[in-house]
């Protein structure tokens, strides 16, 4: 799909089709997160913070658990 930005004021806005949003599950209350690359740009629902909180979480205590074992299978 192609698509071409609008004027917006002093900015540009990119129109997405409802089809789209609605594959996405986006509506005009969910928070986005855009980023990029410098080539590319991506767009996509703002994760729960606290589901990337239980991911570190997670990882230290996995780290604390086997972080010596991970280090002896690693030489």
């Amino acid at each position: 799909m192609r698509r071409k930005l609008t004027k917006t004021g002093n900015s540009l806005a990119l129109v997405l089709d409802r089809s789209l949003l609605a594959r996405a599950k986006i509506d005009a209350d969910t928070p986005l997160d855009v980023t990029t690359d410098g080539h590319v740009i991506v767009i996509a629902p703002a994760r729960r913070r606290s589901r990337a909180a239980k991911l570190a979480r997670i990882m230290e205590k996995t780290d604390h658990r086997y972080g010596r074992t991970f280090k002896r299978l690693a030489e």
